[in-house]
C-alpha cells in the first residue's frame, strides 16, 4: 500500500515532502537540511537461519549492529538484506525505497530507542523523490514497533 494513502486512511496527520532524487538517507538529510538525526533510514533485515524478515528503523547517523538486533529480536542471527528481496516484499516502491511500516507488507518492524529522543522523524515514502516528516509518537501508535538499542555510530 502507498504510505500516503495508508496514513490518510488511519487519519494520522503527517507532511509530505517532495524534494530532488536521493538514494539514501544522509543525502535526504542534506536535500531537506535537516540532521541525519532527523531521517529515519530502514534496513531489511533476515534470519539467517528461518529467513525471516524484519524492517529496522534507525537514524541515518547510525548503522545496524546485528549481533544487538539477533539479540531484540530473540532469534538468532540476521544479516542484511538485498535490494532483490526489498523488491520482491515491497512492489508498490521503487527499487531500493523500504518504508518503515513493516506491518504493511507482513514484517515486523524494529525502531531504534535514540529515535524516541525526537519529536519528529523524515523518511522516504515510496519513491526517491517524496519523503514524510511525522510525529515519533504517531509513527509508534500506528506501527507498534519492538523497540530497542541495535545500532552504533556511524
Amino acid at each position: 500500500m502507498k504510505t500516503v494513502a495508508f496514513l490518510s486512511e488511519k487519519k494520522v496527520p503527517f507532511r509530505l515532502v517532495p524534494h530532488s532524487e536521493v538514494y539514501d538517507a544522509q543525502r535526504l538529510a542534506q536535500t531537506l537540511h535537516v540532521t541525519g538525526r532527523e531521517v529515519a533510514k530502514t534496513v531489511l533485515l533476515r534470519s539467517e537461519a528461518s529467513h525471516v524478515y524484519v524492517v529496522a528503523v534507525l537514524p541515518a547517523t547510525r548503522h545496524v549492529d546485528l549481533a544487538k538486533a539477533g539479540r531484540a529480536l530473540g532469534s538468532g542471527k540476521f544479516e542484511l538484506a538485498g535490494e532483490e528481496d526489498i523488491a520482491q516484499r515491497c512492489p508498490d516502491c521503487e527499487t531500493g525505497v523500504l518504508p518503515p511500516f513493516g506491518s504493511q507488507y507482513g514484517m515486523r518492524t524494529l525502531l531504534d530507542e535514540s529515535l524516541l529522543r525526537r519529536d519528529e522523524i523524515v523518511f522516504e515514502a515510496n519513491t526517491h523523490r517524496e519523503a514524510i516528516r511525522m510525529k515519533v509518537a504517531d509513527f509508534r501508535e500506528l506501527e507498534e514497533p519492538l523497540t530497542a538499542d541495535f545500532t552504533s555510530e556511524s
